[in-house]
């Protein structure tokens, strides 16, 4: 099932698309070979807006990425960019740009040189290469590194080059390959908020792929999320979060708890029969969905909390993650968030209530 809600309330984008994929379908191979990579997938992108195509590896987003820039053409379906159909278009006769992990940086060339290159290849006047060259190493904050060649360069350098690079031609569309995947955690974290910042100063559509949550949840206006060449939920990283629509979604964006449950009588029970909320008229089993972060530790009785027992605890400084088996069996993580001199998790063996934040409970489809 897809899910799809408009763009994030206050996001400034046109109202026009600057990515359409209509029916996308791409098979590899024949017969029994054949290989699905993309199964009737439909998107739209507004122009200006930070799209994610998120995913585990083998999930076709890769492959989607590369119908759009030409480097792939669909089995079937269409790819409109900008309201045009360019579906059988060659690269070079698309305003899209592609920045990849490996950054293909020429050895031999200085970084300003590198960022005119492609510049120079199209033939643009020495004076417009020149001109645009050092807006682009003033976008990405390396007017004092133009003289370098790469192999003097950090790695979170080399990244800032190559986006210059891309964006130097103004194309419609930037889209990007997993490009931090090479980058150490210090240096990915600072290169997020660079990505977004460079977004939201070029107003530039990105379209961004990646298999890490974390950069998808923090640097997106909407995510798609895809799995076995289906692209099953589109919304603002909120939505995704709070509102997964099946268990995959819920599984694959941050830490979940799965609990099974029956909906009867208008509410949802455990096997146990505690109760552990509204059914929202549902029948029969159910599976539930609860983020660690929703659940609080209360005292054995409390009203509306679940019986469970402490089976451990892990201190990760900004929380703890208690681990609790439930009454029927079950096994669950809370997190429970560290302050100045609050009290420890409790130990191991310890009874305690579990209860649930209100509107916390999300019933998954299959």
């Amino acid at each position: 099932m897809q899910h799809e809600p408009g763009p994030r309330q206050g996001m400034q984008v046109d109202a026009a698309a600057a990515v359409e994929a209509n029916g996308v379908a791409k098979v590899y191979g024949q017969g029994g070979a054949a290989v699905r990579a993309l199964d009737d997938v439909s998107l739209t992108i507004a122009k200006g807006e930070f799209f994610t195509l998120l995913g585990p590896s083998g999930c076709g987003k890769t492959t989607l990425l590369r119908c759009i820039a030409g480097f792939e053409t669909p089995t079937s379906g269409r790819i409109l960019l900008g309201g045009r159909d360019i579906t059988h278009e060659p690269p070079n006769r698309r305003r899209v740009n592609t920045v990849f992990q490996s950054y293909a940086l020429f050895p031999h060339l200085t970084v300003a040189r590198n960022i005119g290159f492609g510049l120079e290849m199209m033939g643009r006047p020495r004076a417009e290469v020149a001109e645009t060259t050092a807006r682009m190493l003033a976008l990405v904050r390396l007017e004092q590194l133009a003289d370098r060649r790469p192999d003097a360069l950090s790695g979170g350098q080399q990244q800032r080059v190559a986006l210059a690079r891309a964006l130097a031609p103004q194309p419609e569309v930037l889209l990007l390959d997993e490009p931090l995947s090479a980058l150490d955690l210090k240096l990915r974290k600072g290169m997020q908020a660079e990505l977004k910042r460079l977004q939201l100063e070029t107003g530039i559509t990105f379209v961004f792929v990646t298999h890490d949550q974390e950069e998808a949840l923090t640097m997106s206006d909407r995510i798609g999320v895809m799995s076995a060449g289906k692209l099953l939920q589109v919304g603002a990283p909120r939505d995704i979060y709070d509102r997964p629509v099946n268990r995959f979604v819920a599984d694959f964006i941050g830490e979940t708890n799965f609990l099974a449950a029956r909906a009867e009588g208008g509410v949802l029970r455990l096997s146990t029969g505690e109760v552990l909320g509204q059914a929202l008229g549902r029948q029969g089993p159910v599976t539930v969905a609860i983020r660690p972060e929703q659940l609080r530790l209360g005292a054995t009785g409390e009203s509306g909390g679940l019986k469970a027992t402490v089976e451990g605890a892990t201190y990760i400084g900004t929380d703890s993650e208690v681990r609790l088996r439930l009454a029927d069996g079950t096994q669950i993580v809370a997190r429970v968030q560290s302050r100045p001199g609050g009290e420890a998790a409790p130990p191991p063996g310890t009874e305690v209530g579990v209860l649930v934040a209100p509107g916390a409970l999300q019933v998954l489809e299959d």
